[in-house]
């Protein structure tokens, strides 16, 4: 006699307040939670100077990109440079462009895998194997 195997029946009860809580987690992660908590053990003078060091990477890096978008040619007029990759390869050459390429794609590999792990660990939750 064959048995038969029990049939698992999931119940679905999720919403949408439950769809942004695990968005949140997986976009802010543990590592921004914990950079929060660094920057407090600086003290009242050590963080918000951090702060605004960060404040301040952040400007110049998104300005350095934004202003590697277009370049003014005098005889081409305006290049534009669809993607990062594209302007180093511009700007920087062929080999910069490759490695450039390589940390790049291994970046995203990382991060999609952190997603796809906090994703998984969120669905096994709501689960509850």
């Amino acid at each position: 006699m064959i048995e038969e195997k029990e049939k698992i029946v999931y119940v679905h009860e999720g919403n949408l307040q439950k769809a942004v809580a695990h968005i949140i987690t997986g976009v802010i992660g543990a590592g921004v939670l914990s950079l929060a908590w660094s920057v407090a053990q600086l003290g009242w003078i050590g963080g918000p100077f951090i702060i605004l060091v960060f404040a301040g990477t952040t400007f110049v890096s998104s300005n350095l990109l934004s202003d590697c978008y277009t370049f003014s040619h005098p005889q081409h007029g305006n290049i534009r440079c669809s993607s990062l990759i594209d302007a180093v390869h511009f700007y920087q050459g062929e080999t910069k462009k490759t490695v450039c390429g390589v940390l790049l794609y291994a970046s995203l590999y990382g991060t999609t895998t952190a997603y796809i792990i906090t994703s998984a660990t969120s669905i096994r939750m709501e689960i509850n194997i």
